[in-house]
């Protein structure tokens, strides 16, 4: 049977204090709500609920000591939410830092196939 060969994978989360705020599915629900302006919006093509998701956004609120998305409340503009500011960096950091993991863990493996 011929050896396969061996690659490193991981992914990471952003962690305020001891815990998690956001890792890879909390910063595309991100994007999601960015882009459609709904957290509603963003669950469905995420295919999870929208209890799931304001959960997810509820605590990221929380844990972030700043706020990530704002709702906005009905009427003729028939509400929705936003990302703050802080939330767009947010996600813009994790894409930064995505891009360099990606890089590392190739290393990582170029070094294990060496190791064995």
């Amino acid at each position: 049977m011929p050896r396969r060969p061996l690659s490193v994978r991981s992914q990471f989360w952003f962690m305020a204090g001891d815990e998690a705020l956001a890792g890879p599915g909390r910063i595309e629900l991100l994007r999601l709500i960015h882009e459609t302006g709904s957290i509603r919006q963003a669950a469905l093509q995420m295919g999870m609920s929208y209890r799931a998701a304001w959960d997810a956004v509820d605590a990221m609120n929380k844990r972030a000591g700043a706020a990530v998305v704002t709702r906005l409340t009905g009427g003729r503009s028939g509400g929705g939410a936003r990302l703050t500011e802080y939330g767009q960096r947010l996600i813009r950091a994790y894409a930064r830092l995505e891009a360099d993991h990606a890089k590392h863990l190739t290393r990582m493996s170029a070094k294990l196939a060496k190791l064995l």
